[in-house]
């Protein structure tokens, strides 16, 4: 009799042994955080899903953040707001060694999903993935490579996730200069572009269009479903160790060279005014060179679809209105009469400059010197006319 018992016991085991590992989920989706690249379209980093099942050997990357530039016009239609990116998918070990070549860090964050979770995200990435759906229309800052992971995971949880309030003031202006340190040209580049609107405050969910703050959004996150309360993260891996890198070469910020720009501009006016001369050749390269940029300001304000370039007040110091009056500018300037357009710019480079505290848009101190520059040039052309006339 006790054998017979003996023997149940061990029947009895073995099947709860076996159930419990038949019912041991194998699936396991993480949300990787790759840190910025020397790039530009790689500064802010960014973000891509793993999803790994050991029973079936699979261990994938899907990648919201494929492009290529090769495509035909990708600068006009990017400018244009009309970039298209595609979901990519690659082994985890092909994902991992790219970055470690580029010598760029890999978090993992592992997500607390259950087992129809992941199942369901995982079905719904392939169906991403279809040629069909591949392709999706890219916004840097509201449909990117860290917005699309974070709303595929929303999308696939019993419930919804809440994120943790966040305190300080943001906008997305801050944030891009947070991950353009080190990188002057950068920096000044994109503030030429990005009017008034990009120094609204943003909300928490607004600044996860950088995947450093979505990953540090993940870390506090919760799922409230009818079951309860879970945390969203299990546990967080470093994958990947960006190793020291020697610091690169010394080169002028923009700051620098908009200062040294104005003492050449400063040197010249004076010499002019002294010997009555206008120096038309300095005022054509430089009202050429503000009316050409005032011109990519002026097409991103009016035809590009990105939200944060309207309302750029640095149309008044940089308009293609130079380029338009440049031949009336350079005849008045050379038989020494008087030209509206310089007594216009005048003015209103001015009250761009006095009331400088009171424009509701961050602009990049390098502005100051350029606006100053014109602004020496065209007052010396009303000086040399006004003394003429006389």
């Amino acid at each position: 009799m006790k054998k017979i018992w003996f023997l149940l016991l061990i029947v009895l085991s073995f099947a709860t042994y076996v159930q419990a590992k038949e019912t041991i989920d194998p699936s396991q989706v993480s949300l990787l955080t790759c840190s910025p690249g020397s790039e530009i379209y790689n500064l802010f980093g960014h973000t891509a899903i793993r999803y790994q099942n050991k029973t079936q050997g699979i261990d994938v990357v899907f990648n919201y953040g494929m492009f290529s530039f090769r495509k035909p016009h990708f600068i006009l239609r990017f400018s244009l707001g009309q970039t298209d990116y595609e979901l990519g998918v690659e082994d985890y070990s092909s994902f991992v060694e790219e970055y470690e070549l580029e010598n760029r860090s890999v978090e993992e964050q592992v997500l607390n999903l259950n087992t129809t979770e992941k199942k369901h995200l995982y079905e719904m990435l392939q169906t991403n993935y279809l040629p069909e759906n591949r392709t999706y229309r890219y916004n840097f800052f509201y449909d990117n490579c860290s917005t699309r992971p974070r709303n595929k995971i929303e999308e696939n949880v019993d419930g919804r996730i809440v994120y943790m309030p966040y305190n300080k003031r943001k906008s997305y202006r801050d944030i891009i200069h947070e991950y353009t340190i080190g990188h002057p040209w950068a920096r000044f580049g994109i503030d030429l572009c990005l009017g008034a609107k990009a120094d609204r405050p943003i909300n928490p969910r607004e600044m996860m269009f950088c995947p450093f703050y979505l990953r540090n959004f993940i870390e506090t996150a919760t799922i409230k479903s009818r079951r309860g309360v879970r945390p969203l993260l299990i546990k967080h891996n470093q994958l990947v160790i960006s190793q020291s890198t020697k610091k690169e070469a010394y080169f002028p910020t923009p700051f620098q060279c908009s200062v040294f720009l104005f003492i050449i501009v400063t040197a010249a006016t004076i010499y002019g005014l002294k010997n009555k001369r206008s120096l038309w050749i300095l005022d054509l390269i430089l009202y050429a060179a503000a009316g050409l940029a005032g011109c990519v300001l002026a097409f991103l304000m009016l035809f590009s679809t990105h939200p944060t370039v309207g309302s750029n007040f640095l149309i008044f110091v940089l308009h293609p209105f130079y380029l338009f009056c440049l031949p009336w500018i350079i005849i008045s300037e050379r038989t020494h009469r008087k030209s509206k357009p310089m007594m216009f710019f005048c003015i209103i480079l001015t009250l761009f400059i006095v009331l400088w505290g009171l424009i509701p848009q961050k602009i990049d101190l390098a502005i100051v010197p350029l606006a100053l520059s014109l602004l020496t040039r065209s007052t010396s052309h009303m000086i040399l006319t006004h003394e003429k006339k006389k």
